[in-house]
Formats: C-alpha cells, structure tokens, sequence
C-alpha cells in the first residue's frame, strides 16, 4: 500500500521543471555575473581579488535570496549546488568555474569533538577561508616544503607543526596548500565558513601526512586531465593497440612526474622493445630522482629478461 507521505510522480516532475527555470534565472542574475568577472584573473592577481570579495560578504544574501524564497514557497525545490557531507561538515560549492571555486560550509562541534584526526593534508591549492562563525575553533597547523620537480616519497622530509590560534568571527585565514596544513579542533560551538579555492597548476599534489610523527602517508595529483590520460592508457595497453606507441611516448615527457612513470610502466607492460629507448633515456636523465631510480632498475631488468628469452622460430 502506497504511504499518505509517498509523492506523486507528478509533482516531482512539476519540481524539477521549476528548479530547472529557477537555476537558469540564478545562474544569469547580477550576484553571479559579479562573481564570474570578479573571479576571472591571472593567478597572481586572482588571490587579492578572492580576499577582498571575502572582507565584504554582503553579496552572500543577494546570491542566495532567490533560492531561499524558491525552497519556501516550494518544500521540492532543488538548489542548485553541489553538496557534500560526512559526520563533522556539510559542503555546498556557491560558484565553480576552471580556475576558482567558492563554497561555504557548516562544521559541527559535536562532530569534530567526535573525529580525532590521524592526519593533515597539504591540499595543494590556495584556500581563502572566512570563519563567519568562529565557534572558538582552534587551528592546529604543519607546514613541509614544497614538492618540487625531483619530489620522492621515500625521501621527502616530515610535516613540521606550527604555530596554532584560534580564530575569532570574521577572521580570515590564507593558506598555501602547497606547504601548509591545518586541522580544526576544539570548537565550542558549531563553525560557519565561507571560503575561495584558487585551484593550483595540474603538477600539484595532494600530500598526506601523520600528525603522530609527522612522517608522509600518502601523495596523489590533483590533475583530472592526467587521471583520465592514465585510464586511456590503460585502456589502449588492455587492447593491445602497439600501434599507439606515440601516444605513451608523449606521456612519458609529461609535466608531472607521476604521469610520466604511469605512461611508461603501461607501455612496458604492452610493447617493451619498443619502450626500452626511452625508458633508457628516463633512466640517464628524468628530472625526477624517484622516477630515475625506478627507471634504471626496471631498465636492468627488462634487459636481463630479452638477454635469456628464448629466441623467435
């Protein structure tokens, strides 16, 4: 039996027209256009822009009037934001755009009393953060240096800490995810944010490291373009498709030093006699000192294996 809360297909529909007029009007209103132009600069000049927008958030009502009107006339109303959660926050993305995005969040005491933090990630991009509600939440901070170039895992020195604070109402915080970190504790009561994320060049790194000993857990690239170039080597060395060599070659000169030895050890994995010049070459000269370690060992490897093959009839 069908519930008397249960509704109609119709009205979900009807819903989801008018949330569909209603995003569309948003997305071409003033406080979104004011947004997009002020947001769109060169990096250098985007941070000073992105502070200022934050010392006065008075556009914050007018950004988001139209949608609070829409949801209380309409309990079905679906914003138009991305949202994300998890015990001690709730997300929403206010603007995105290929080079910044804005977003507020709500970060709950009782949650982050309840999540004791193992780690702290440098997240490799600029973050602006307002602390509209400060709840008295205390930032405990570490800093590393930067990852560059010749970045290795195996050596990469510890996470230092730092100097904590705590924060006030209307404080502001800049931080430099390509050497800094932070984890919030402490708050007395719930923490309002509003923050700008100047998204970092496609090399940058996500890096992860234990507050216990400082020492590094984790790194990951926060590109999207050389997550989706891996799979489509992947894809080409699955299907067997030696014919694409140029394709891998190209990605083993990759910017990123973790595409460049991804790209190599699949075409290894598809064509080794074609791959040994330049897995050669990487293993004499790659900027990276991970990457041409890794590179003279398999080299001597891959050798040895031809020089005890037997033979083709």
């Amino acid at each position: 039996m069908t519930g008397s809360t249960d509704i109609p297909a119709g009205r979900w529909s009807a819903a989801r027209a008018r949330s569909a007029e209603i995003h569309a009007c948003w997305r071409a209103s003033a406080p979104v256009r004011m947004l997009a132009e002020t947001l769109d600069a060169p990096a250098a000049e985007l941070r000073r822009r992105a502070t200022a927008l934050l010392s006065d958030i008075r556009w914050v009502e007018a950004l988001l009037a139209p949608l609070v009107d829409a949801l209380a006339a309409d309990p079905l109303f679906d914003p138009p934001f991305k949202v994300s959660r998890d015990q001690a926050r709730i997300g929403a993305v206010l603007f995105d755009s290929p080079g910044v995005r804005v977003s507020a969040a709500v970060l709950s005491a009782r949650g982050l009393a309840a999540t004791l933090p193992r780690s702290v990630v440098m997240p490799g991009h600029v973050g602006i953060t307002r602390y509209v509600r400060a709840g008295g939440v205390m930032l405990r901070r570490w800093r590393v240096e930067a990852a560059g170039a010749d970045f290795s895992s195996a050596t990469a020195p510890p996470a230092v800490e730092i100097m904590p604070f705590v924060l006030a109402d209307g404080d502001m915080v800049v931080q430099d995810g390509a050497t800094d970190g932070h984890v919030a504790v402490g708050a007395k009561s719930d923490v309002v944010t509003l923050s700008v994320i100047i998204r970092p060049s496609e090399t940058a790194l996500i890096r992860e490291y234990a507050i216990l000993d400082g020492r590094l857990l984790r790194a990951s690239t926060l590109d999207d373009y050389a997550s989706r170039g891996a799979m489509l080597l992947t894809l080409l060395r699955t299907q067997g498709r030696a014919d694409a060599a140029h394709v891998f070659e190209a990605a083993t000169r990759d910017r990123a030093f973790h595409v460049r030895w991804s790209a190599m050890r699949e075409w290894l994995a598809l064509d080794a006699r074609a791959a040994l010049p330049r897995l050669a070459e990487m293993a004499a000269g790659d900027p990276n000192g991970e990457v041409r370690e890794a590179a003279a060992a398999t080299l001597a490897a891959v050798r040895a294996r031809m020089e005890t093959a037997p033979c083709p009839a």
